[in-house]
């Protein structure tokens, strides 16, 4: 037994400014369940990952920090190199993390997951969507819905992983939210796109930490829930819900 030794938790982000991009992510409530996000910096792109591991804290976070540290490794020996090919890359990445969660769980572990690869100089994003985690793109075009491009991680020790690319024009929006945001409800009202479409299209709402506390504000409201604050880590006892509920989202920025 080994006494005084904490818990293995996932370490915090701490990513540097972005040329040309905005990234945040906000998580609301205690962190009770599987939600966990990631992202490294690497020469001229960011590598990042979300995902909503199934089951309570104490059995997700082992699997979390195991999924962490092979996706740190992995997106910097991937696309440290100038040369790197995006698309294999992630489809590496992500074979490499849906076999960390396996692992790290002893089996089967359900794990929607997003994994992107964002190029700061091209503002391309090449990204591989495992599962049921709800992806929502806005250009100057339209706002869509990302379709999953595979089934979630966790299932199954090898799978087919389907690269897609995504040109981000100046001020273009991606947001991407876990399912404790999109089963919220208030009799039959869902929170989903509809919801979404007007905070994205809001131009007031210009920064992707604005759109992620928008975003879970809206959700919670629609839950009649009571709001508090939106933070990385919360005081214990706090809220009470069951469930983790958290935004990610992407900006490029305007040029100066």
């Amino acid at each position: 037994m080994n006494v005084g030794v904490p818990p293995a938790v996932p370490l915090p982000v701490n990513l540097p400014e972005l040329n040309g991009l905005d990234l945040k992510a906000r998580y609301y409530a205690e962190r009770c369940s599987g939600d966990f996000f990631d992202a490294v910096a690497t020469g001229s792109r960011v590598v990042f990952l979300l995902t909503d591991i199934a089951g309570r804290r104490a059995e997700t976070f082992p699997v979390a920090t195991e999924m962490q540290n092979v996706f740190r490794a992995k997106a910097q020996e991937l696309f440290a190199s100038p040369s790197a090919n995006e698309s294999e890359g992630i489809v590496q990445l992500a074979y490499e993390a849906n076999r960390s969660v396996m692992d790290a769980a002893h089996g089967v572990r359900f794990a929607p997951t997003f994994v992107g690869c964002f190029n700061l100089d091209l503002g391309i994003l090449t990204y591989h969507n495992a599962g049921s985690l709800l992806a929502v793109f806005h250009d100057t075009e339209n706002i869509r819905v990302l379709a999953p491009t595979g089934i979630p991680m966790g299932l199954f020790t090898h799978g087919t992983y389907e690269p897609v690319f995504l040109a981000f024009e100046r001020g273009a929006k991606l947001l991407l939210v876990t399912k404790g945001v999109t089963e919220n409800r208030r009799g039959a009202d869902v929170f989903g796109v509809d919801q979404l479409r007007p905070l994205l299209e809001n131009t007031a709402l210009s920064s992707a930490s604005g759109i992620c506390d928008a975003v879970l504000e809206e959700a919670n409201n629609i839950a009649r829930t009571p709001w508090s604050r939106v933070s990385a880590f919360l005081p214990s006892g706090l809220l009470h819900r069951c469930d983790d509920m958290t935004a990610v989202a992407l900006v490029r920025r305007s040029a100066n």
